[in-house]
């Protein structure tokens, strides 16, 4: 099992995503553009609800990158 460090900074970040219901870019491996709000973090996955309410579960390890959508 994966230890979930809750004071690293990426996960501070995606935490206060989380808090500020923060809209989010993320960029997959696949070259996939995905864009919605995140509901939760694990030490491996995202969730990620899109505009049409639908939740996505994302691996973490295949994120390319993440910011928050302007």
């Amino acid at each position: 099992m994966t230890e979930f460090d809750t004071g690293l900074p990426s996960v501070k970040k995606i935490q206060s995503y989380i808090k500020d219901k923060q809209e989010v870019e993320l960029k997959l491996a696949t070259d996939d553009l995905i864009v919605g709000k995140i509901l939760w973090q694990d030490s491996l996955c995202l969730c990620l609800e899109d505009h049409y309410h639908q939740s996505t579960l994302i691996w973490k390890q295949s994120l390319v990158y993440l910011k928050p959508k302007a």
